[in-house]
């Protein structure tokens, strides 16, 4: 299996970088701090960045066909213009420690974004359709993670980091309806705590998972077989997209929380933004 390494992008020292998103109009880069409450998005030629504050956690983001973003946060589904936060429904219980976590727009517009209730296997997968329409499509989970569908539109893959696993699922464009699971992809539970975390597809139909703990991004094809390793330097992989001019950048997003200052001083680019050139591409971004 071959093995490439990624590229410092941004040094942005992330508690909790999540969610990268490419934004094909605006030629840029999205992503969020989920502990710091943070926006965050680069400028047209990746040199330099911004972010918004918020007062809730934002787990997840996509982007609106009417301009702005829905936003998973830790009021359930929100838009933001820019300006001002509005909530459209909140599926969450009102239990500590629960909060909404990744999230993607679907090929059909609809915004997909679960749960974390890490130890209490209650977490659920949502899914908020344009029309308004709100669906719970899975529970019983722990932490909802990383999702994405295949180039064909007839499979969507999901992960429950909790679990260990990423599942793929029948899926149907016209409804939205998900049937069949089966495990594609599930990590051994070692001591060491390696997981499956946020992921994308590119347009070729393979699987990009980002490692949790495991310094690494691994691409699989759509039989669950790695044919690539992505070395990053940090332990704590979050996520990853693919984007850029020629969508054949790889971003990713790693994280910082729970790792002791010992440890972080051997890891002092822990929780920064990464990049490197891949030999695919993306696939188009979905707008709400």
């Amino acid at each position: 299996m071959k093995t490439i390494n990624a590229e410092l992008l941004f040094k942005t020292n992330n508690i909790l970088g999540e969610g990268p998103q490419w934004h094909p109009d605006e030629s840029c880069l999205y992503w969020v701090d989920i502990e710091a409450q943070r926006l965050y998005h680069s400028d047209g030629a990746l040199k330099s960045f911004t972010y918004t504050r918020f007062d809730t956690p934002i787990g997840a983001l996509g982007f609106r066909k009417a301009g702005g973003f829905i936003l998973a946060t830790g009021q359930g589904f929100q838009t933001w213009d820019g300006k001002q936060l509005d909530t459209i429904w909140n599926p969450l219980p009102s239990r500590p420690a629960v909060r909404m976590n990744d999230g993607k727009v679907d090929p059909a517009g609809r915004f997909w974004a679960g749960s974390i209730d890490t130890g209490q296997h209650q977490a659920e997968l949502y899914r908020l359709d344009p029309d308004g329409n709100q669906h719970t499509l899975l529970k019983d989970l722990e932490i909802a993670n990383g999702l994405d569908w295949s180039p064909d539109r007839k499979t969507m893959y999901f992960t429950d980091s909790g679990q260990y696993t990423i599942f793929a699922f029948d899926y149907d464009i016209e409804t939205g309806a998900i049937n069949k699971p089966r495990s594609f992809l599930q990590l051994p539970k070692t001591s060491v705590g390696i997981v499956p975390d946020g992921l994308c597809v590119d347009a070729e139909g393979y699987i990009w998972s980002a490692h949790w703990n495991g310094w690494s991004v691994f691409r699989y094809n759509p039989k669950g077989v790695p044919v690539l390793r992505v070395k990053v330097p940090a332990q704590r992989v979050t996520s990853c997209c693919l984007g850029g001019s020629n969508g054949d950048l790889l971003f990713i997003t790693t994280a910082r929380t729970g790792l002791t200052p010992a440890v972080l001083e051997n890891q002092p680019q822990a929780g920064n933004v990464f990049v490197v050139q891949t030999q695919t591409t993306g696939q188009e971004t979905h707008f709400f």
